[in-house]
């Protein structure tokens, strides 16, 4: 067994480090959003809600060019279902998270805080749970089924959370600064929703450095966000790691957020090379400024053994290999480990349906500078992997290491997030689904790298019984994650909004591991712990994203349009286009 380097792929530094420094184009970036710093925090909540609606629409406007330009850079048609993918989380997301933004201010006037649905559940441990989805009789329809919750540190009363929302508009003034973007590479939405929590949740003004992957983006970017770069309080900019490392540096900047790697975070507070390992051993960091992060993570996906029927042994395989494919496997949130019972009677038959629902998805371009040789290192460490599907050029074939001890904790698989189109499964030794479930939860959370997202899968049944249901609901407590689904992709968590999202709290600088702070957190919560979000076992229609849905695009297109204006009058056709097989 090869002994690997904990975490996520080093960072490669894309296409633009040979690229002149441009010092004085970088000044004037952090001067002109300084300048506006103390006037946004002046800026009230009313004239904040209609910069939002602007940027709304200015957003779905140029949706259309924003996601072909996405789809022509990843190898996809537009009208593809991976094409819908894109539209939707994409530009979809970050339209969902401006409106919900928007709505909080408006609470903001009348209320004086952000009003949450509720309910307010007690959890194990001392801590609460506050319902934040459904969030209007629109989700209850579009989201049926799903529900999602903000739970709070422990000892955090209903009463604390009140008198703590909104805290960056109690005293705007004490918050007011200016944050980096370091925008991630892979998801076209992360860096807007990045600009939006500094802007609307922390009460900064914002430089975002595009990602060098991603920033052919950049003028969609500057149309959908123009009321803010009119405003004076966000400026873009572009460039590899020299212009990162030089704005890292630079004294107007107050702190900063990045999506990355653990590597990249290291890079930026201790440098690189032999001199950075030796500050990181003696924790002496160059950047002391405050830095958050959403990091990466071998994020598992914990089947619980149970008695399915073929339908749900072919819908769990659609699930999964969705949560797989989704934008070619290059997302922090991806499934790197599957984690079944090795006494389950149907894991075979499982793992055999979910390499069918594979070879049947079209491969994908491996636009993520390195892919290819993370690829070869997985196979390189594992001969037996299963490849499935025909690779064209530029391509990689999805990928399923079966079978990984467990007992090697130091294994490849559990330790290093491959960041490509590869997962991993292995099987625990238990004596019954709720010792499984518990063997499980120790595994990930003391084996498994990262804290970022996990996804436990059980039958309705499996929840029913009392020994292996009390079981489950334990789990979700104990697992040490920011995000976790229970019959639904934890991706649901960053696609909500509402929700937070970012690594389970309590990582150090010289440990960062998934990361520290949360992105999203629209109702401006100001102790978040981690979010967990619910959905059927078995959803009828399946989800518009699921990878085998082939309406899929047609359906997202309509979301989208219901997400920019939202009305009771559109909800017919996108239902007709749901039901649409």
């Amino acid at each position: 067994m090869t002994m690997v380097q904990r975490g996520a792929a080093a960072p490669t530094s894309g296409n633009q480090d040979h690229v002149s420094l441009d010092k004085g184009t970088l000044d004037a970036a952090v001067r002109d959003v300084a300048a506006q710093a103390l006037a946004w925090a002046a800026t009230s909540p009313r004239e904040r809600a209609e910069l939002l609606a602007r940027v709304v629409a200015d957003t779905y406007a140029v949706a259309e060019d924003w996601a072909t330009a996405a789809c022509a850079a990843k190898g996809y048609t537009p009208d593809s279902v991976e094409g819908g993918e894109e539209l939707f989380s994409g530009v979809g997301t970050f339209l969902r998270m401006a409106n919900a933004f928007r709505q909080s201010m408006l609470d903001i006037i009348e209320k004086g805080r952000p009003q949450y649905p509720g309910p307010v559940r007690h959890k194990p441990g001392n801590r609460i749970a506050i319902q934040v989805v459904p969030g209007s009789g629109f989700d209850k329809l579009l989201y049926a089924g799903m529900s999602g919750e903000v739970w709070m540190e422990p000892g955090v009363s209903e009463s604390e959370v009140h008198a703590t929302q909104a805290e960056a508009y109690k005293n705007p003034a004490e918050h007011a600064g200016v944050s980096l973007v370091l925008g991630a590479g892979n998801v076209a939405s992360l860096g807007p929703r990045d600009v939006l929590t500094k802007l609307f949740a922390e009460g900064k003004v914002v430089v975002l450095k595009a990602n060098p992957v991603n920033d052919y983006l950049v003028p969609y970017w500057e149309k959908a966000m123009g009321a803010l770069i009119d405003k004076g309080v966000l400026r873009i900019v572009s460039g590899g790691a020299v212009v990162g490392a030089y704005l890292t540096a630079h004294d107007g900047v107050t702190d900063i957020h990045v999506t990355g790697s653990d590597k990249t975070h290291d890079a930026i507070v201790f440098g690189v090379g032999e001199d950075g390992a030796r500050r990181k051993a003696a924790n002496e960091p160059l950047v002391t400024k405050p830095v958050s992060c959403e990091l990466g993570n071998v994020s598992p996906v914990i089947i619980v053994p149970g008695d399915w029927d073929a339908r749900d042994i072919a819908y769990q395989a659609q699930h999964v290999a969705t949560m797989i494919a989704n934008n070619a496997g290059f997302n922090c949130l991806t499934p790197r480990v599957l984690v079944t019972s090795k006494s389950w009677a149907q894991r075979d038959e499982f793992m055999a349906a979910l390499e069918e629902v594979l070879s049947t998805l079209p491969t994908r371009r491996a636009y993520y500078p390195g892919a290819t040789d993370r690829h070869a290192s997985f196979l390189a460490e594992y001969p037996d992997a299963h490849v499935i599907g025909s690779a064209g050029e530029g391509e990689l074939p999805w990928t399923l290491i079966r079978d990984v001890d467990p007992a090697q904790t130091n294994a490849m698989a559990f330790n290093v997030e491959a960041f490509c189109s590869l997962t991993a499964e292995t099987a625990l030794e238990a004596a019954d689904p709720a010792d499984f479930v518990r063997r499980a939860v120790a595994f990930c959370n003391d084996v498994v790298w990262g804290t970022l997202s996990a996804t436990l899968i059980a039958h309705p049944s499996t929840l029913k019984d009392p020994t292996t249901g009390a079981a489950i609901e334990q789990a979700i407590a104990d697992l040490r994650y920011g995000s976790i689904g229970v019959n639904l992709w934890h991706a649901m968590s960053f696609a909500f909004s509402t929700t937070v999202w970012g690594a389970y709290p309590g990582h150090t600088i010289t440990d960062i591991q998934s990361g520290t702070g949360f992105v999203g957190n629209a109702f401006l919560f100001a102790r978040p712990q981690k979010s967990v979000v619910r959905g059927p076992f078995r959803a009828n229609p399946a989800p518009a994203w699921f990878a085998t849905n082939k309406n899929g695009s047609a359906v997202m297109r309509k979301l989208l349009a219901f997400e920019a204006d939202p009305s009771w009058r559109k909800i017919p056709g996108l239902m007709i286009a749901a039901l649409k097989k």
